[in-house]
């Protein structure tokens, strides 16, 4: 397909068809923008290489009506024990206990290569979206109102298309992010590793640790994690002088696998050696070009957040290029996605860094004291931690420009009560822009009564069951009322993307909070409203 009299092929080109740019073609797909979505390999990888996903992460996939396909590949993430020098326990890390704040397990383990198939599925459903494999980027040509991509076919024919953005989710060593000059900041990690996956045998499972666990030895430090089904996974420190190639030989491996396995115990998955990284782009859009997955960042896999990480950026970049593409919003709200993503990948980083330097301490002595100090952090008892009190909030960005309790946090999804049975919050309001109201309120009645009927924000009051107003949600288990209670508010408005972007105490401060909704969403900063023309072609 070219480009003809002027007109533009596709709304967005995606480049890459891994697990985020399938959740960007399909949630593109679903908002009714035409969609090339080209990968360079010809199917899903059929090895595990993610591993763990969030509550926040499932909602989106549940928002996406995938439920019920994907729900067959994943389970709860089983508690993850750290144990010490002498394998003593000394920190345990584990949900957020029930009723769970966004209405699903918080943490959760899957098969990647189904659930990756369903999400690449999902996108191929749309009529609008359109996926090609076999096809590789050459280069981008950017001017003001569209790029085009040079691509080369599976049978080495070259073509070009236009698209009015195109969003590179091609991985570690992003093509697009070359093309777009956009730079990597080294965030400071860099460890070999030996990734071991195995479907081990129903009769040696029982054997097995029964949580997963991080093995914090200073002679070589271990992660074991519990996968779906019969899938367990040893994350193995590689040593000073140890190659890494010859270390992923079957006949190594299950040296390194003895303690626990033998080869007659399962069946070897995947062995696959990698230096973990701490890496952050400096920017994450060049004008009409974006990056977003691996592309855009790679982090330590110590609390399982790498491939949660890209489908947040999919989900955050999707909704303000709908904003854009259909005229909502200028082209300027496209700059709070590097602000946002960035600051919050460079934060979950850092806390994952630390986690991860506490693991990979090699000095004894020094180790010793790491386990007398989380001890003493716990009261003399293994440390007791949530895997979400680990994830950050948003800091800045398309948020309210006054600090106010919870701004750029996750907005709870309460059970609401329908009839006999109950549903989720989403399913009401839908996942777009949302003001809820503490239905409890003495203002609740009044910001009602305001008439608050707006085109793009669905308005909810929730309450308990008997306290709330009229026309109020009835919540089952009190996740909002508790959430209201906490921050001393009256009501939020939400993005589409679940984050608070602001809170009112009351009716006066609601209606200022919505006038500032309209000016984020809307205004076009001097000097941005066109970006320079730019030719930029691969390196060689």
């Amino acid at each position: 397909m070219t480009d003809i009299a002027g007109a533009i092929d596709y709304d967005v080109l995606v480049v890459g068809f891994g697990p985020t740019g399938a959740v960007a073609a399909g949630r593109l797909g679903r908002l009714g923008h035409r969609t090339l979505v080209i990968d360079r390999l010809t199917d899903v990888y059929d090895k595990p290489r993610a591993i763990a996903l969030d509550h926040e992460i499932f909602r989106h996939f549940d928002n996406m009506g995938l439920t019920e396909a994907i729900s067959p590949h994943i389970e709860p993430f089983t508690a993850s024990e750290h144990f010490g020098v002498d394998g003593q326990l000394i920190r345990r890390i584990d949900m957020v206990a029930k009723p769970y704040p966004l209405g699903y397990t918080p943490s959760m383990v899957f098969s990647q290569p189904a659930v990756e198939a369903e999400l690449r599925r999902h996108a191929r459903s749309f009529s609008n979206v359109h996926a090609e494999l076999g096809v590789e980027l050459l280069g981008l040509v950017q001017t003001p109102d569209r790029v085009e991509a040079q691509l080369k076919d599976g049978d080495g024919r070259q073509r070009s298309v236009t698209a009015r953005y195109v969003i590179g989710c091609d991985g570690a060593s992003s093509t697009v992010r070359q093309i777009a000059g956009l730079g990597l900041e080294d965030l400071i990690f860099d460890e070999p590793w030996l990734v071991v996956d195995v479907r081990v045998d129903e009769n040696a499972i029982a054997r097995l640790p029964q949580c997963s666990a991080q093995f914090c030895n200073p002679a070589r430090p271990v992660s074991y994690l519990i996968g779906p089904k019969n899938h367990r996974r040893w994350e193995i420190m590689l040593l000073p002088g140890e190659d890494a190639r010859q270390m992923e030989r079957p006949d190594n491996v299950w040296k390194l696998l003895a303690p626990w396995l033998t080869p007659e115990d399962g069946e070897l998955w995947r062995a696959a050696s990698y230096r973990f990284h701490a890496l952050v782009a400096d920017e994450w859009r060049n004008g009409r070009i974006l990056i977003a997955g691996d592309a855009a960042h790679q982090q330590p896999p110590f609390i399982g957040q790498g491939m949660c990480q890209g489908l947040r950026d999919a989900t955050n970049l999707v909704w303000k290029l709908d904003h854009v593409l259909r005229g909502v919003s200028s082209d300027s709200l496209l700059d709070s996605y590097t602000a946002e993503r960035k600051q919050h990948v460079i934060e979950l980083t850092g806390k994952i860094k630390a986690i991860g330097q506490s693991i990979c301490e090699r000095d004894p002595a020094a180790a010793r004291r790491r386990d007398a100090q989380i001890l003493a952090d716990g009261g003399g008892k293994p440390l007791l931690l949530t895997r979400q009190e680990i994830i950050p909030p948003l800091r800045a960005g398309c948020l309210s420009y006054r600090e106010m309790p919870a701004r750029g946090t996750l907005f709870p999804q309460p059970c609401i009560a329908r009839g006999a049975a109950s549903g989720l919050l989403d399913e009401i309001t839908g996942p777009g822009w949302r003001l809820l109201i503490d239905g409890r309120s003495n203002d609740a009645a009044s910001i009602l009564s305001l008439g608050l009927t707006r085109a793009d924000m669905s308005v909810a009051a929730i309450a308990s069951a008997g306290m709330g107003c009229a026309n109020a949600l009835e919540e089952t288990e009190g996740v909002l009322a508790s959430w209201f209670d906490r921050h001393a508010v009256v009501a939020a408005v939400v993005r589409p993307d679940h984050y608070v972007f602001g809170t009112a105490r009351n009716a006066t401060e609601l209606g200022d909070l919505l006038a500032e909704v309209d000016l984020r969403r809307r205004d076009v900063p001097a000097g941005q409203d066109r970006i320079p023309d730019l030719k930029m072609e691969r390196t060689p």
